[in-house]
């Protein structure tokens, strides 16, 4: 990880389209000004983390006989 120090009203500069600015800093927290094109996804570190998370448990591989019981729980 890159850590860097920027104080109010300076700038990160990712790539060529991708600009974060200090707006303000309130005792451990700090504000961000975030310029990037549209088509770049934005998120909290926590919602990332969480909507990887769900797609992950998304992806787990389905139990098949659980599907055969249902089956039978139709035809009645």
């Amino acid at each position: 990880m890159l850590a860097l120090t920027r104080k109010v009203g300076e700038r990160i500069v990712i790539g060529d389209n991708i600009v974060l600015t200090i707006v303000d800093i309130k005792g451990d927290s700090i504000r961000l000004g975030i310029e990037a094109p549209k088509e770049i996804k934005i998120y909290r570190g926590e919602i990332y983390d969480a909507i990887a998370a769900e797609n992950q448990q998304s992806a787990q591989p389905v139990d098949l006989s659980k599907m055969e019981i249902l089956k039978g729980i139709t035809k009645g």
